[in-house]
């Protein structure tokens, strides 16, 4: 009787939190190429969820749809590892970016302007712009969105990994890390640190950014990808070993 207990509470668990999959699945496929499946990727949070109901330790001190986010994004996350949708040319273009990026921060010592960016791929500001558009989604794995920790009227990004258990050293390195991004957010330009908190915090998608700002929705595409890949450098910079989606 206690197993089909059990059993019980875990199926009504996996059904309590399938709209946490279809949200999570929703803002990945957001940034996605029309031709990834958003019924594949709901697919593979759902497996992410079963992980983190199976998994899911009372002990951690962790709420359970914090773990099963992780969870879920994780296995999501790693699905698109294995399909490598995106194009090696559009790497290539994020990895160029984030060079040019880091060259004029060290040029300038400041966060550096577009055409400073732009100046420093020797392409003209329209092709930088086209750039942006076309790398945009490359980000995924790299950064997202802590919903425990707010700082400056938003939350602090965070690695998105499959996690382990908590020991402390990770608790460390997670603190560190949401340090230094908080840092490197306080560093870039307002109108990027306003697109991160209308998507991250508000949770508004890029065309209701663009109502909300009053500028063309591929321009604010435009600010969020700038954005991350100016985080991301800072990161190279400052956290060795980043990995790599």
């Amino acid at each position: 009787m206690q197993e089909q207990n059990t059993a019980e509470q875990r199926e009504a668990l996996i059904l309590q939190h399938l709209s946490q999959v279809r949200l999570v699945a929703r803002r990945i496929h957001e940034n996605l190429p029309d031709r990834v499946s958003m019924d594949d990727l709901i697919s593979s949070g759902t497996i992410g969820l079963i992980a983190a109901i199976d998994n899911f330790n009372p002990a951690m001190n962790v709420k359970l749809k914090t773990y099963a986010e992780y969870r879920i994004r994780g296995a999501i996350l790693d699905s698109l590892r294995e399909l490598d949708w995106a194009p090696r040319q559009k790497r290539k273009w994020g990895r160029q970016i984030e060079n040019a990026i880091a060259s004029a921060e060290q040029k300038f010592s400041r966060s550096p302007t577009e055409e400073e960016i732009a100046a420093e791929l020797c392409i003209t500001l329209i092709e930088y712009h086209q750039r942006l558009v076309d790398t945009e989604g490359l980000q995924l794995a790299d950064l997202e969105i802590s919903s425990e920790t707010e700082d400056a009227g938003f939350s602090l990004l965070k690695y998105v990994s499959t996690p382990e258990e908590d020991s402390p050293a990770r608790l460390l390195e997670r603190s560190e890390l949401e340090r230094l991004v908080a840092t490197s957010i306080d560093r870039i330009p307002k109108p990027e640190r306003t697109v991160l908190s209308l998507y991250y915090h508000e949770e508004l998608n890029l065309r209701e950014i663009a109502e909300v700002m009053n500028l063309h929705l591929s321009r604010i595409s435009q600010l969020k990808t700038q954005a991350i890949l100016r985080l991301r450098t800072a990161l190279e910079a400052r956290w060795p070993g980043r990995r790599e989606i």
